[in-house]
């Protein structure tokens, strides 16, 4: 990730850089966290990582289970190809006793079984003298101590235990109480909270938040996070504000030069230009050659593809004229295929912060929005979303090229099923217009923040010679209805296409 930690002395970083760069550092040292979520939302993974990263820095490790046996853990471990055999575990199986009892009663005395579940814990601990603890679970405590008096006095109790001794306690907690305890939240030093769901359709997705951190301006909100081999993998909420910077102002050019002339000498950078139109108008043909000029004249471009298939994407721009291939292999185009049912918003937006920071991208193709809308699953949040990624490209002078495409292909029945166009700062529109039997295209610009810019409706047209914009359509009227009338006074004009 791009994102940097800030390691200080009296911070305990947890090894997953998107959750440090969260907490702005890591978790303030000798204090205890609590982290609850779901089973199986990746609560043992994060203990082992913190406890992993705590043995890189020369900090002793204990992971404490009670309720996953030291072989379950090994299994998780090697499963991501770490090595945590230079970290204490102590297994004490809550209720083992009990299969070895002679006697059966109906009353288990638990509140006998808790007390030595306690000390054996205690004892391992001024026995290996840990910095960094991990207890898991909280939920075999809560059920040996039957009431919730005192299940809070023993959380305290091990609070001030593991202050005493300056230890960095991970409590992990899997939510199974049959009510919230906002209580046991009130006792420690922090909170994370771990949630997983499944969309309607897709893969299962994973979030955190902090809801405390005491003393510490964390970065609060949502944040979207994986389980991938080699542990759990961050993504922050990407704020734009945390990336405001002056921009230098200066044009790019499409390499059409009438199209250039249409925006007033051509695309601003760190501004947005929305693609919008028909299916089959053009939209990604035009979004393609932004990627090869910048790509033609040694500038880095990334391409965001949702629908179109990569050997489709190679094959059109072949047909028409453009090097793609070239490009790519020469590594000046970087070409992403997202799968909008199994990419997480926050993700999306992690990989396109990473070319623009790490790779050095100077224009960016989304292609498309509505493959975008599709990889959130509640619509009303995508302009949110989009506003934090468009804000952060601009802030880092990088040109926005972004495709819609519209329902309907002529006349009325073109629909948009969201309003963005207010959020880019150009927007080209292209149509489809009849005219002499035979069905051509026509391209305008309707909008352009930065500058002055022709308010002219030109004809548009593909071949093998590349894209071109041919002359202003003066003699007609109602192009953008679909179906236009001639009001000239000489011959209509020729489409560019018909040349020979």
């Amino acid at each position: 990730m791009s994102h940097e930690a800030v390691e200080t002395d009296g911070l305990a970083a947890t090894g997953i850089e998107g959750l440090d760069y969260i907490l702005r550092g890591g978790f303030p040292r000798h204090r205890v966290y609590l982290l609850q979520g779901d089973p199986g939302v990746g609560k043992t993974t994060l203990g082992l990582q913190f406890l992993l990263e705590g043995q890189r820095n020369g900090e002793t490790g204990l992971y404490i289970t009670l309720s996953e046996t030291i072989e379950e853990l090994n299994a998780v471990a090697e499963s991501h190809g770490w090595d945590i055999s230079g970290i204490h575990l102590y297994e004490q199986l809550v209720g083992e006793e009990a299969l070895h009892e002679e006697d059966t009663t109906v009353f288990y005395p638990a509140e006998v079984e808790l007390g030595e579940t306690i000390n054996g814990m205690l004892k391992k601990v001024d026995a290996v003298k840990p910095k960094r603890v991990v207890l898991d679970s909280l939920s075999e405590i809560r059920l040996l101590a039957q009431s919730t008096l005192r299940y809070r006095k023993q959380i305290l109790a091990l609070k001030q235990f593991f202050a005493a001794r300056k230890c960095t306690v991970l409590f992990l907690d899997d939510r199974t109480a049959e009510t919230q305890d906002m209580q046991l939240q009130s006792v420690p030093h922090g909170v994370v909270e771990l949630e997983r769901y499944t969309p309607l359709y897709g893969a299962a997705r994973r979030r955190m938040q902090l809801v405390k951190v005491r003393g510490l301006a964390f970065r609060d909100g949502y944040h979207d996070f994986n389980i991938k081999t080699g542990g759990i993998i961050v993504y922050p909420r990407l704020v734009a504000a945390d990336h405001r910077r002056r921009v230098e102002q200066a044009q790019i050019p499409s390499g059409i030069q009438a199209l250039d002339t249409m925006l007033g000498g051509g695309v601003d950078r760190g501004t947005s230009t929305l693609i919008m139109g028909p299916a089959g108008s053009g939209k990604s043909a035009l979004a393609t050659q932004y990627a090869v000029a910048a790509a033609s004249r040694g500038e880095k471009a990334s391409m965001f593809i949702f629908e179109e298939s990569l050997s489709s994407l190679f094959h059109r721009s072949q047909s028409i004229g453009m090097p793609l291939d070239d490009l790519v292999q020469k590594g000046l185009i970087v070409i992403n295929q997202v799968d909008p049912a199994q990419l997480q918003p926050g993700e999306f937006a992690h990989f396109v912060q990473q070319a623009v920071e790490r790779d050095k991208t100077r224009v960016v193709v989304l292609d498309s929005l509505n493959g975008y809308l599709n990889a959130v699953p509640e619509e009303r949040f995508l302009l949110l979303h989009l506003h934090e990624l468009l804000s952060f490209l601009g802030q880092n002078n990088v040109a926005s090229i972004l495709v819609f495409a519209q329902h309907g292909l002529i006349g009325a029945n073109m629909l948009s099923t969201v309003d963005v166009s207010y959020l880019a700062d150009c927007v080209i529109l292209l149509r489809y217009y009849e005219a002499h039997g035979k069905l051509h295209k026509a391209v305008s610009v309707v909008k352009k923040r930065s500058g002055i810019h022709e308010n002219a409706i030109r004809e548009f047209s593909m071949s093998a010679a590349g894209l071109s914009v041919g002359a202003a359509l003066e003699q007609y009227r109602g192009i953008l209805s679909g179906i236009p009338s001639f009001e000239g006074i000489n011959k209509p004009l020729t489409p560019i296409n018909e040349h020979p």
